[in-house]
């Protein structure tokens, strides 16, 4: 792996992590170290930092909420 790779992902151990749990890309960083701006929206897609995501997520917390204030009020009764 290039040096400045190494060094960059030594500095955010957010994508160290995301290399460890997927060694492909080690074989793609060696064979193409340009390929480091791609590393960045494979560990967000990894990861579920991506819009829709937590969109997604915020959306189920929402329901999960409303389902609990109906079975409350259902309870209340």
């Amino acid at each position: 792996m290039d040096s400045a790779n190494y060094n960059y992902l030594s500095k955010n151990p957010r994508l160290a992590m995301f290399v460890r749990y997927n060694p492909i890309w080690y074989r793609y960083l060696s064979r193409e170290p340009e390929r480091i701006n791609e590393i960045e929206k494979e560990a967000k897609k990894f990861y579920g930092k991506t819009f829709p995501q937590q969109l997604e997520k915020i959306n189920n917390q929402v329901q999960m909420f409303g389902m609990l204030i109906r079975f409350a009020e259902e309870m209340k009764d």
